[in-house]
Formats: structure tokens, sequence, C-alpha cells
């Protein structure tokens, strides 16, 4: 007989239970915790934890233990119940119930059903137990079986229970209606903690589902920078790895716990969300000329309007007593220069080499060199003000002000964000974010940041959204870079009080590169 004690033992022990299930965030840990709990509560040998399927017409085996048979799988044991339990139905072929399972009845009629022996019970069909005995040696006697019901009142799960064990000879025996009880509070206080384990997951789905949907927006944009913004979150996610693994230097105390690492990968995905502000054609940009589209195309219309009207004027001058030869020379060597010129305008429209002076100085030349008349009927300079601008970028093929409308994205970012209600546990997303075109030196953008202004997190987004975009694959200005290269300058981004040196140092020494290049950059590309 139970004593008063126990009894009241036991109740500390289910409140202590209810607690440390609210705690839990992974679901199959708060799966196993539910049942190891119910098996400890009830002193049962072992057990099974059942959920619903989507479906709802079967449950399906989550978690199954018995200790006495060194058996556990689900939960944390490693061994998966994935094709070793088929589900049990909840309704025959016909349609009609399956209450001869009887934890297909405890779902279907939401009530617990308390069997003290198997062998002898009457209405259920315990045949696959009793084949499992046979295969086993073991030998189920009582049971326990207790539906789940949400705070709707909804099934959503089964806990069974088997072998109620007598304290101190271990001798089976059957489940008390204390233990009944006791298990009855179990499974409520644990589908509660278990729904809301679940809906919090669904909403972080759905949370992150609209950020991909956004970031696949932003992607589709460009073709040429598609997969940046799931690319820097799986570097960064790396680099947080190899950092949380560092044992030594100045890193050593650093530690991310999960709800840490959910906030950085969060900031991480939404780092470039201010992009969809920016205009496709600056995005886009692949030649110095391009805007809608490659103006080039325009040049090369200009060069054969002069030839034209040089032509023109070869048979002017001959009508007009010059010799044909001479005419015909002079227009020759006249289009010979016209060509020599388009072909080097052409070249410095690619922008995939830094213009020299020498180069610059041809191009402003040749904006008077030439003279067109225009559709309007005016005679005009061969360049406008804006096609001189642009063929005179010195190194890419950004113009300032085009470079200030892509920077101009960091900012959006950060207003965008910090519009968000943050709940306490992403509060720093904003911030981690926002940093990751600023630089240890505080020359870089928006806010001017140095170093110690800065979170390691921030820091750690600048290396990777830099690494991803040096050895990016899909650039039309420039060719997949290869690793050593990319190295090299990110060290001498280190050395100028760009990046964090002691993160790059983790970047390199983690070997984080090598990593990321296994799943994200060409064989060629890996180098070293």
């Amino acid at each position: 007989m139970e004593t008063i004690q126990d009894l009241f033992r036991r109740l500390e022990q289910l409140n202590d239970i209810g607690a440390s299930l609210s705690n839990e965030r992974d679901i199959n840990l708060l799966l196993e915790k539910i049942l190891l709990a119910a098996k400890a509560i009830t002193r049962a040998d072992g057990g099974t934890l059942y959920l619903l399927a989507e479906d709802g017409q079967s449950l399906h085996f989550e978690i199954v233990r018995t200790d006495s048979l060194n058996i556990a799988f689900g939960g944390s044991s490693g061994q998966s119940t994935s094709g070793k339990f088929p589900d049990l139905p909840l309704y025959n072929p016909d349609g009609s119930p399956n209450n001869t399972l009887v934890a297909a009845y405890a779902a279907l009629h939401g009530k617990t059903v308390n069997i003290s022996d198997a062998y002898a019970a009457q209405g259920f069909d315990f045949s696959g137990t009793r084949k499992f005995d046979e295969r086993t040696g073991y030998r189920s006697q009582s049971f326990l079986t207790v539906p789940m019901k949400n705070h709707e009142g909804e099934i959503i799960g089964v806990l069974q229970l088997i072998n109620a064990l007598k304290t101190g000879s271990g001798e089976v025996t059957e489940f008390s209606q204390a233990d009944q009880r006791l298990a009855e509070s179990l499974a409520s206080q644990a589908a509660i903690a278990l729904t809301n384990r679940q809906l919090v997951e669904q909403l972080e789905t759905l949370f992150e589902s609209f950020i991909k949907l956004i970031n696949l927006a932003i992607d589709e944009k460009s073709a040429h920078t598609g997969g940046h913004c799931q690319r820097v979150p799986e570097l960064t996610m790396l680099l947080a790895d190899a950092v949380d693994a560092t044992m030594e230097g100045p890193l050593a105390d650093f530690k991310l716990t999960d709800k840490d690492r959910y906030e950085l990968r969060i900031a991480a995905l939404m780092h470039d969300c201010g992009k969809v502000t920016t205009p496709v054609h600056v995005v886009d940009k692949a030649t110095k000329l391009q805007t809608i589209y490659d103006r080039i195309d325009l040049i090369d219309t200009r060069f054969e309007i002069v030839k034209r009207d040089a032509e023109i004027r070869k048979w002017r001058q001959i009508a007009g007593g010059q010799e044909a030869a001479e005419a015909e020379r002079a227009l020759l060597d006249f289009c010979r220069e016209c060509d020599v010129d388009r072909d080097f305008l052409r070249q410095a429209n690619i922008g995939g080499e830094r213009m020299s002076d020498e180069a610059i100085e041809r191009v402003k030349a040749m904006a008077g060199k030439y003279r067109w008349t225009n559709p309007a009927g005016v005679e005009t300079d061969f360049l406008s003000a804006d096609e001189l601008d642009n063929l005179t970028i010195r190194a890419g093929t950004l113009t300032q002000n085009e470079r200030e409308i892509i920077n101009h994205h960091i900012v959006a970012t950060i207003r965008m964000l910090e519009q968000l209600p943050w709940p306490k546990h992403l509060r720093n997303v904003p911030e981690y974010a926002g940093g990751h075109h600023e630089r240890m030196d505080g020359k870089g953008y928006p806010k001017g940041l140095k170093r110690d202004e800065m979170s390691w997190q921030a820091r750690m987004m600048g290396i990777s959204d830099i690494f991803e975009a040096l050895t990016a694959k899909d650039r039309p200005y420039k060719e997949a870079m290869k690793l050593t290269q990319a190295l090299g300058i990110m060290e001498n981004f280190k050395k100028g009080g760009h990046i964090d040196p002691d993160l790059f140092d983790v970047f390199v020494q983690g070997e984080v590169f090598r990593k990321y290049a296994a799943s994200y950059l060409l064989a060629e590309q890996v180098d070293c």
C-alpha cells in the first residue's frame, strides 16, 4: 500500500517534471522527457509514446523504451523508429474504428485504458504483443494507455506504459489508480508543453520561410548575384561553429547557446533584405554602360554614322575636284582609326581591369574627337557626359553615385529591421545584420563603427559576406576566384583593418573556407 509520503513525493516529482517540460526547445528531446518522466513516476519498465499522424488516420511510434530489454528508439538514443515499427491504423479498411488495438482505442475515444494483464484482457487484440514476447522472452503484463489532449481537447498522441514494477522487489504488478491519475496529469501537462513547442516551431518555420521568400525575390532580381542571400548564412554558421569550438586565444570564452545561434542565423538570412529597394539595373550592372540595356550598342551605331558621314564627305570632295584615290585613302584611314577606337571603348566598357591614367585620358579625348549629328539634327560630342563618366570608371562597373545606391541597401536593411517588434531572443538581429559592411578601423558604412563598437556576430557576418562575394562563381564581371587568391585578399584585409583579425585566424585555422568550398565552390577553385 502506497504511503502518503510516497504519494507526496511523486506529486512533487510531477511538478518538477512539468517545469522541465516547459523549458525544453527540442521536440524530440521533449517527447523523450515525457515518456521517461511517465515511466519514472509510475515505476514502469517500458513505454511507448505515439503521436497522431498529420492525416489523423494513424498513430506513429515516436519514442520506445524497455529497460529490462535495453531497448531504446527515438529521442537521444540515436536509433530512429522509422522502419522499425509500422504505424497503428485508427480505422479498419472498411472505415470503422479500430477498437481492437488498445492505443487506437484510447486515441479514438479519448479514454484511459488500464489493463492488469494483457493475456487475460477481453476486447483487445494483443497478438502482436504475444509475438514480441515469444521473440524476446519478455512477458508483457500490465498496460496503462493514456490519451494526450491539447488545450482544445483534441487528441495529439497516446502515452502507453508497460509493466509497473513494485518498489524493492521489482515484481511486475498492475498500475494503481494513483499511477493512472498521475499519468493522466502528466499527459495533460505534456500535451500542452508539446502543443506549445509545436506552435512555436510552426511560427519559427513560417517566419524563416517568409525571410527566405524575401531573399528569393532579391536573388531572382539578378541572375548574377542569385544565391548570395542563401550562401552567406551557411558560411556565417560554419564560422560560428568554428569560433564556438575554439579552446584558446581571445575567443576561447566565446560560446553560443541554441538561442544565440538561432538569432545569428536569422540576422544572416536578413542581412541584405534592404536590396529589395535597389534598382535592378544597378544590382545587375555587368558593364560600365549598362542600364536597362548595354549602351555600347549606341556607340557602335555612332561609329557607323561618323563613317557614313566620312564617306559622304569623300564623295563631296571628289565632286569638288579632289583626287579620287586620295579621298578613298583618307576614308580608309579614318575608318581604320574608328575601328581601333571602337574596339578600345568596347574593352573599356567591360571594366575587368583597373584603368590606367593613359586609358582614362584617351577616353576623355575621344569624347570630342568625333562629332555626330543626333536625331534632333544637332551636331554634338561623340560621348555624352554620362557615358564619359561611366567609361572612365577606374575599377569595376559602378559610378560613385551607383556605389552609393548599392551601399544604401544596408541603410534600408537597418531601417526595415528596426521597424519589426523583435522578441527578446531576437533583439540583436538589426545590429548583427546592419554591421556587415562596417570595418575594424572605422572606415566602413553606414555608421563608421570601429571594432570595439561591434559584436563578434556582426564581425563574423562581415567576413562571410566578403568571402562569399570574392569566391562567387556567378558574377558576370569576373572569373570565379580561386581559394588562394581569395584568402590572400582576405589576409590583406586583416592587416589593413578591414576585417577582424582574430575571427579571420579562426576562419583559416578552423578550415572554415575548406568546408564552405566543399559545398559551394567549383572544383577548379579549390587550389589549396
